[in-house]
């Protein structure tokens, strides 16, 4: 029998209740040595997600290593988004073997997992192959991820698909938040965060607004 389509959208498909977001160690000393991708671009994009997720309402869990001593405060993008949360400071380069962090995982009880930090062949591979060995379905943000070099980063990436970790970007985890423009409430939210950080797409999004009013979610519904 031929399969029959539904208006239903994927399992695999993120929604904001149904995951934790883990940004790790987007410091300065951290961002120095990554040649992966640009700092403006990295910052950027850790920005987007950052505020996001914030306004989704997504858990979320912040976490740095050796922040006082050595790798320096967490960006300013990340705290601007959330200004009275919690940043758990760490040794260990695996964020999976500090109990702090694994206490706040096991606290918010969410089984899907997104991550993205500095650096992605340590500071992400890690965490990521640790927690699908116990069971997560684990997502990674690539670009709000960066690296000593292309190759480091590219050859993370490579080895966490192969684990089974689900590669997305910044915009598109936005996007994939929002997923339909007549959800009218969290609209200007969406578009004012790409507006702000999302690049030549948020300037189509201004454009559009100032020369013809356009809104995407003005589409009348299909009957």
């Amino acid at each position: 029998m031929p399969i029959t389509a539904k208006p239903t959208p994927a399992k695999s498909l993120l929604s904001p209740k149904d995951h934790t977001l883990i940004l790790i160690d987007h410091q300065s000393q951290m961002a120095f040595a990554t040649h992966s991708i640009s700092a403006t671009e990295l910052r950027t994009n850790t920005a987007l997600v950052a505020h996001a997720a914030a306004g989704f309402g997504v858990s979320t869990i912040l976490t740095t290593v050796a922040e006082k001593s050595f790798s320096g405060p967490i960006f300013s993008e990340i705290t601007e988004a959330f200004p009275r949360a919690e940043v758990t400071d760490r040794t260990s380069m695996n964020t999976w073997e500090d109990a702090n962090v694994i206490k706040r995982v096991n606290a918010i009880g969410k089984d899907r997992l997104v991550f993205a930090g500095l650096w992605t062949s340590v500071c992400i591979v890690g965490p990521t192959l640790s927690a699908l060995d116990q069971g997560y379905e684990v997502y990674v943000i690539a670009d709000a991820c960066g690296d000593v070099s292309a190759e480091a980063h590219a050859r993370a990436m490579e080895r966490m698909l192969q684990a089974g970790v689900r590669p997305m970007t910044s915009l598109q985890y936005m996007l994939e938040l929002q997923r339909d423009w007549a959800r009218a409430e969290t609209y200007d939210l969406t578009t004012g965060i790409a507006k702000k950080y999302g690049g030549a797409y948020g300037l189509g999004i201004i454009y559009a607004k100032t020369m013809f009013g356009a809104s995407e979610g003005g589409h009348p519904k299909a009957s």
